[in-house]
């Protein structure tokens, strides 16, 4: 991630900041940074996941939508993430919406510029927020996926899965890990 701005923003300025910025752009600690760019791997294994996940969601009969990248999820007053792809719940966002608002289930495909980043600082932000109940990291090489999940403490349990079956619950759906690779 590269460093852009000095000032400590908020999100709501960042917000209007980033609007019609060219790439694709974090904020953390008050501090923009954009995002490197994405490789063909991961770009196929971000897609296969949006697409595993709006199929999840159909095949359950949810009221529950899947975003893809540009996403924004506020985690705090100067910290805002764009995961990969996310699943809400309830009624359908405006199309204007700029950020998610009780995101269900997050996803972050890794790369090696960001690994430690999603494993550690966005793994605890995602979990201060309450309706968070899912945290998945595919890598773009293949399984096992990293499937993190709320447990009843509200602290993550971190499990390994390498095929088969993930169960998503809440919202309720249930995907394969062959899903997540296969566009």
């Amino acid at each position: 991630m590269s460093l852009h701005a000095h000032r400590k923003m908020t999100v709501d300025e960042f917000l209007t900041w980033a609007e019609g910025r060219e790439g694709r752009w974090e904020l953390y600690n008050g501090v923009a940074y954009r995002m490197p760019s994405e490789q063909a791997g991961h770009i196929d294994v971000k897609y296969a996941v949006y697409f595993a996940l709006r199929q999840a969601i159909r095949k359950a009969g949810l009221t529950c939508h899947v975003q893809g990248d540009g996403a924004g999820v506020r985690i705090s007053r100067h910290v805002m993430h764009g995961p990969d792809a996310l699943v809400y719940c309830g009624p359908k966002l405006p199309d204007d919406a700029l950020e998610t608002p009780n995101p269900v289930i997050l996803v972050e495909v890794a790369s090696p510029s960001t690994r430690k980043f999603d494993e550690a600082v966005k793994r605890d932000g995602y979990f201060s927020l309450p309706s968070v109940h899912h945290y998945l990291i595919v890598d773009p090489a293949g399984p096992p996926v990293i499937h993190l999940s709320r447990q009843a403490d509200g602290t993550p349990l971190r499990s390994l899965v390498n095929e088969g079956s993930l169960m998503l619950s809440p919202p309720g759906i249930e995907l394969t890990v062959a899903e997540l690779f296969t566009a």
